[in-house]
């Protein structure tokens, strides 16, 4: 249910790796050697790799028999300079097999098998650039969107993460997180920074193919119906809230917030509250600015998706649904489809996620979506019973399919 356990059954998967890569080496120096001959066997060099936070070319592994030292690699910066570094200090993409050798090496180490896992992204994290034989110009590239401005959208190639600066005429009616397919004509440099112009053929949301990070799920005990206000004694109980209480207790969790740049020792000098300020004090582009960077920092960074959709909510509902949408499938995509637990309001981390959720269904209801939005604030009801959003007032007129318009003229 939570990702405790899928901890748990991770480093048992590490454990057997590193069974299956020493089982003939029977000393610390023989192990050595094992884990040199995994990688040379099948891992593919040059990565692209980070040390402390910097973009590096993982280009060698090594083993030069002092067991202390261990295994090494050599890498190369983005100015050509190269230097050696011990192989537990580099950072491989999460999905290649390169980063499970390491973590399965980390943990032989006794380590943390998964050190970046509880590192906070800080926005001066840095990217690898996209080279000039990573396009080919000939045909279509597909590109997730990080962050976008009026002409050009900051992307991250599909595949090697590698990031570049898309200039295309519909690139405004693209959202953070979203994938496009983009027919390209020409890149190039400017700065040390790489563009590329283009048609966008298409966009679309499809999370799974972000290969984020998994959001933490942390276990908060059990939510018991039995502890909750539901009405005075002799009132009854609403239709929507039968049966949740019918079902019984059910496991409580807490989403991880991811928020890039975050203060741990103000909590009220955040980039969100930051941005709030400003659009309160009318300065509404540079409220957007750091949303903007806070969803090319991380993409996992719901609040950034359900500002963004605040922002146009009011008079560009078609526009505000696919930010808020962005956000919701990212947090769904890490609760799993067999999810049964509640995520409560008053366990602030998972504010964002359900800020997403209501947003997203209040544009359905606008759209004139209304079965769908009826699915959405019955599923939020489930999640956060105590109903701090109000979605108990709002579920029988979308039911009844009463138009947006016309509650807010009652």
């Amino acid at each position: 249910m939570s990702n405790q356990n899928s901890g748990d059954m991770d480093l048992e998967a590490l454990d057997q790796m590193i069974e299956e890569i020493t089982v003939d080496a029977y000393d610390d120096d023989e192990q050595l050697w094992a884990f040199r001959q995994a990688f040379e066997d099948d891992v593919l060099l040059p990565a692209d790799g980070f040390v402390i936070g910097e973009p590096v070319s993982v280009t060698a592994v090594d083993y030069d028999g002092n067991e202390r030292r261990g295994l090494t690699v050599k890498v190369r910066r983005e100015d050509d300079s190269q230097y050696v570094v011990g192989l537990s200090e580099v950072v491989l993409p999460q999905s290649s097999i390169g980063a499970r050798y390491i973590a399965a090496y980390r943990r032989w180490l006794n380590l943390d098998p998964y050190p970046d896992k509880s590192r906070k992204p800080s926005r001066g994290d840095k990217s690898h650039k996209a080279e000039g034989d990573d396009i080919d110009l000939s045909k279509a590239i597909e590109l997730a969107v990080l962050s976008v401005k009026e002409r050009t959208a900051q992307c991250r190639l599909l595949g090697n993460d590698r990031v570049i600066t898309l200039r295309a005429s519909r690139v405004g009616e693209v959202v953070p997180g979203s994938i496009v397919t983009v027919m390209p004509k020409k890149q190039w440099r400017y700065a040390g920074h790489p563009y590329l112009s283009g048609e966008i053929q298409s966009a679309r949301i499809d999370v799974k193919a972000l290969n984020l990070m998994p959001l933490r799920l942390t276990d908060m005990g059990m939510w018991d119906p039995k502890e909750e206000y539901w009405g005075e004694e002799n009132e009854p109980i609403d239709e929507w809230a039968k049966p949740i209480i019918a079902y019984g207790p059910r496991p409580m969790l807490e989403m991880e917030q991811v928020l890039p740049g975050e203060d741990p020792d103000d909590p009220f000098n955040d980039p969100i509250t930051k941005s709030n300020d400003l659009i309160d004090a009318g300065e509404r582009t540079e409220a957007k600015k750091i949303l903007r960077e806070l969803c090319k920092t991380d993409l996992r960074c719901l609040d950034a998706h359900s500002h963004l959709g605040n922002f146009v909510f009011k008079h560009h509902p078609q526009d505000a649904i696919r930010h808020y949408e962005v956000g919701l499938r990212i947090g769904e995509l890490f609760l799993g489809n067999d999810f049964i637990g509640v995520l409560p309001w008053g366990l602030t981390d998972n504010r964002p996620f359900l800020r997403c959720m209501h947003g997203y269904g209040l544009c359905l209801w606008r759209l004139g979506r209304f079965d769908e939005a009826e699915r959405i604030f019955h599923r939020m009801l489930w999640l956060n019973p105590s109903d701090n959003q109000g979605i108990r007032f709002l579920i029988d007129d979308v039911k009844s399919k009463t138009a947006w318009e016309d509650r807010e003229n009652e």
